[in-house]
């Protein structure tokens, strides 16, 4: 009886920790980060105003990614530009753009 029990806790467990956290699809990714390479992905881009040196994004680690695009989007992280960019993002879509800028070269 308690055998089954665990097994079942076990198999609850599992399903939750699925459910919460969806993995990003890199190929969809690809196509959802056009926008962010824009800018991201231009060798010593600059922006017009507060000038500064965008930081490149190919490599970074996928939970720093997630974790700022939620922060610019919710608007606990301050940037007008990253923000609005931000508001169009589902969580879904904050995955698989972490999933595709983890794996793409550093450079971008």
């Amino acid at each position: 009886m308690l055998t089954a029990r665990r097994a079942v806790l076990a198999a609850l467990a599992t399903a939750f920790a699925t459910s919460v956290s969806a993995a990003g699809d890199v190929e969809a990714g690809r196509i959802k980060a056009n926008t962010c390479m824009g800018c991201h992905g231009i060798p010593n881009y600059t922006n017009a105003y507060p000038t500064y040196r965008v930081p490149k994004l190919g490599g970074q680690h996928p939970e720093y990614i997630k974790a700022a695009l939620k922060d610019y989007r919710d608007g606990k992280r301050q940037h007008t530009t990253m923000h609005a960019q931000g508001l169009s993002l589902s969580d879904q879509d904050i995955e698989d753009i972490a999933a595709y800028i983890a794996k793409a070269p550093a450079h971008q």
